[in-house]
């Protein structure tokens, strides 16, 4: 059984997001699924997806800020400049965190680990709202 959607989350500031509540509501059809794998697939440029703790938010500021260190707003070396300083900077951390995720799915939810939760990792100062397009396959 295959079941494809297209998630709008609502806008969020700059930072690190824990939304696996948000994507649970937002996708009703997963209690349809006994078992299979749901991918995710954010449509953006400047934003990321991974997994990480969900318990302690200290987590996701510690993870924003070191990803400030490794790539810094404003570095002389940056062509792609004319969307702000945060621009450049979110596409190369996009890249390093990755837009794409494929996660289990056991008896009717996403199957993660205790801490595990699921971010957006939102790397622009004034984005609009994200789109991630979910795919779904498995047995009822």
């Amino acid at each position: 059984m295959w079941f494809q959607k297209t998630l709008s989350l609502q806008p969020k500031i700059r930072g690190m997001h824990l939304i696996t509540h948000e994507v649970r509501k937002l996708l009703p059809e997963l209690a349809t699924y006994e078992m299979g794998l749901a991918h995710l697939f954010l449509l953006h440029t400047s934003a990321a997806l991974t997994i990480n703790e969900n318990a302690d938010p200290d987590v996701r500021g510690d993870l924003e800020r070191h990803l400030d260190i490794l790539v810094p707003e404003n570095a002389p070396h940056y062509q792609h400049t004319l969307e702000g300083p945060d621009d450049l900077p979110a596409h190369v951390k996009s890249s390093l965190m990755g837009v794409s995720l494929t996660l289990p799915i056991r008896q009717g939810d996403l199957f993660m680990g205790t801490w595990q939760g699921l971010y957006l990792c939102e790397f622009r100062n004034d984005a609009s709202g994200r789109q991630i397009l979910v795919t779904l396959q498995g047995t009822a």
